[in-house]
């Protein structure tokens, strides 16, 4: 066995572990979040019965905003999904103390999310993991780039672990995060997601995690209505970042409460919201599996009720997010994708242009095309649908559905939303000195890419970046300055440490397109 076989293994093998180990920390994440929300849904039935109950809760809810905040004002990348975070500790762009992340991580999230809050579990297990490998990796003193392929195995494994969904975990990771599909990187994030949905089966039993009746194939004659459904879903998921970041703008004016304590805000506005509509609380899951009894009813006040908790829950997403406790918006996006289509579902019935039974077809594709347009990671949106559903037989108009809204997203000028977040967070790398340690790079060259057709020697390479492997198909060649580039290789790229992430943008102009996808 070569030497570079026995490095993959061992690799793989640490993957392995990671993944082991993501699975149990998110399962007992996810189990801590089931048993605080029972807590605190027990505690609003009480409040029914006796209104001092409400003193209780009133206190309990501001503990938990005090001492979320406080774990974000020791270390602020603890706030929000993490999932910015991990792209630029990826892309080079940013360090963070595993430990400090991981701790606070898992104890503000099970607080925040437990509460009843709009969030989602999904983008704090993806960064619960992401610590994790890059903790072993550490601890293992593997080199740069494996550090961050651990990295990486982390990240899929916590989504993997989240949702109950590995495909979907290291695509997500391959397409949204690391932006890179080399062999070592899929196979790795593969293994890790594998192992850590195993570890959390043991925790949840194997099923799927929206197991909805979905039995009735949609017809083609009705694919006009997949067409509206599209545009509709990528208007709305257009206007749900423009809102996300408006928001943030305004909380950013409110200086009577210091920043960290502005999760006390959204705690606030969950009492009335808990009080009257329980089920529509939490991060939606709740919500979405209980569709197939409340689409048994017909009616325009159904599409009324539907419509209204629509708005609830973008409104209330958008305050509980920005209020910068640690918590995720995946599994809130899917719950309001399943209840536009619902509603437009509904809509449809009453006016006689859609049999009743495929209403739940349309909530199913509405959470892909939601997604789709909001992540902008389509693949990841097909397969994760398709995961927490468990059917492979509606591929095609789920397709359908979550391409027009992306389309009409980028139309309108979208841009993925952790990409926006992660620029946000740092919108300018500086120039870093030389630090002596080499460090790895690997550019996939596109059929669009202008390092197409172009000899090494001919292009102007940044400072400190050497081509080391070209790595094409199951070939590896070792470049000269005459070595022609082609369309589908892998570059990998030896530079600085120090200098990686202005390597990697400078290369980005090098290609005249766009890396991250």
């Amino acid at each position: 066995m070569r030497k570079e076989e026995k490095s993959n293994l061992k690799l793989m093998l640490q993957a392995l572990i990671v993944g082991l180990i993501a699975g149990t920390v998110v399962g007992l994440f996810r189990f801590g979040i089931e048993k605080t929300s029972a807590f605190w849904l027990y505690l609003f039935k009480q409040a029914h019965k006796n209104l001092a109950w409400f003193m209780a809760i009133v206190i309990g809810l501001a503990a938990v905003g005090i001492i979320a905040g406080y774990f974000v004002k020791q270390y602020p990348h603890v706030g929000g999904s993490g999932i910015p975070e991990v792209k630029l500790q990826l892309q080079g762009k940013l360090q963070l103390k595993w430990w400090q992340i991981l701790w606070r991580k898992l104890i503000g999230g099970i607080l925040v999310i437990g509460t009843g809050l709009f969030l989602g579990p999904e983008g704090p297990s993806l960064q619960l993991g992401s610590s994790i490998g890059q903790g072993l990796g550490e601890k293992l003193k593997q080199n740069k780039y494996n550090q961050r392929v651990l990295l990486a195995t982390g990240a899929a494994s916590g989504l993997s672990a989240a949702f109950g969904a590995p495909l979907s975990g290291a695509l997500f990771v391959l397409e949204e995060i690391f932006h890179n599909f080399s062999p070592r990187v899929w196979m790795n994030a593969l293994v890790g997601a594998i192992a850590a949905n195993f570890m959390v089966s043991n925790f949840f039993g194997i099923h799927p995690a929206l197991a909805l009746p979905y039995k009735h194939a949609f017809p083609l004659g009705l694919y006009w209505h997949l067409i509206i459904l599209g545009v509709i879903l990528g208007l709305l998921g257009h206007f749900y970042k423009k809102g996300l970041f408006g928001l943030k703008k305004v909380y950013l004016k409110i200086t009577w409460l210091p920043r960290w304590l502005h999760g006390l805000i959204p705690l606030a506005i969950l009492v009335p919201i808990m009080y009257y509509w329980p089920l529509i609380t939490g991060p939606g899951n709740r919500l979405i599996l209980s569709m197939p009894t409340m689409l048994t009813k017909t009616g325009w006040a159904l599409v009324g009720m539907l419509a209204f908790y629509y708005v609830m829950r973008i409104a209330f997403s958008i305050v509980s997010y920005d209020s910068g406790l640690p918590s995720g918006i995946f599994l809130p996006i899917l719950t309001m994708g399943a209840l536009v289509g619902a509603a437009y579902g509904m809509l449809m019935v009453q006016l006689g242009l859609m049999p009743a039974h495929l209403v739940i077809n349309l909530v199913i594709f509405s959470m892909a095309g939601y997604f789709a347009a909001i992540i902008r990671a389509p693949f990841t949106a097909i397969i994760l649908i398709t995961e927490m559903v468990g059917s492979l037989l509606h591929l095609m108009p789920l397709a359908v559905v979550a391409f027009i809204a992306l389309l009409v997203d980028q139309v309108l000028g979208g841009k993925p939303i952790y990409d926006s977040l992660a620029n946000a967070m740092m919108p300018a790398t500086k120039t870093e000195t030389v630090a002596g340690e080499e460090d790895e790079l690997d550019i996939p060259v596109y059929e669009n890419s202008k390092l197409v057709d172009q000899e090494i020697k001919s292009i102007a390479w940044p400072d400190n970046v050497l081509v080391r492997t070209i790595r094409r198909g199951s070939q590896e060649i070792i470049p000269h300055g005459d070595t022609v580039i082609a369309a589908g290789d892998l570059l990998v790229l030896g530079v600085d440490h120090n200098q990686r992430a202005a390597a990697y943008d400078a290369i980005r102009k090098l290609q005249d397109v766009e890396l991250d996808g």
